[in-house]
């Protein structure tokens, strides 16, 4: 669904597993630092709302959204967090490069959920200019970080209650 018909950050709290018990990495990328500082707080503030403890919540940095998925693979390696979410931020300017490094981080995401037993959650804007970004990082369209913490939530629940 497109963001213009949806808003980020409107879920139903009923409808959210309590994340009390578990442990949630969020790698974020400094690249598009003013939005993708904004995706973090909503992605932590969302954790924080649905019963994460914040000693729960490892935050870590990488220099931009193509090393999303190297972040992410050595955060779960060397940690056990439940889930990890990437955070980025992508613009599109006047060359390829908004198509390769968007290419390579979904594609990226894709291979560490089918290769870990951990959920990786895509938080990447992908937008074509910075108001677009803006918008979709606590703007008039919420915040994907919000949608991205739900999300992690969600798939920490699934793969406990397979579990049980």
């Amino acid at each position: 669904m497109a963001t213009a018909l949806k808003n980020l950050s409107d879920y139903d709290k009923s409808k959210v597993p309590n994340a009390l018990n578990m442990k949630f990495g969020i790698v974020v990328s400094e690249w598009n630092e003013k939005i993708t500082e904004a995706l973090y707080n909503g992605a932590f503030s969302t954790l924080v709302a649905n019963g994460a403890l914040p000693d729960n919540i490892l935050k870590k940095y990488v220099p931009g959204s193509f090393e999303l998925t190297a972040g992410g693979k050595i955060l779960a390696q060397n940690t056990d967090v439940d889930a990890v979410i990437c955070l980025g931020c992508v613009i599109r300017g006047g060359t390829p490069h908004f198509d390769y490094v968007c290419n390579g981080v979904t594609q990226g995401i894709t291979e560490l959920n089918i290769k870990f037993d951990i959920p990786f959650i895509f938080g990447l804007l992908t937008t074509d200019n910075e108001q677009q970004a803006l918008d979709r990082a606590g703007g008039i369209h919420g915040n994907k970080g919000d949608e991205a913490a739900i999300t992690a939530i969600k798939m920490v629940a699934f793969k406990q209650s397979l579990r049980k």
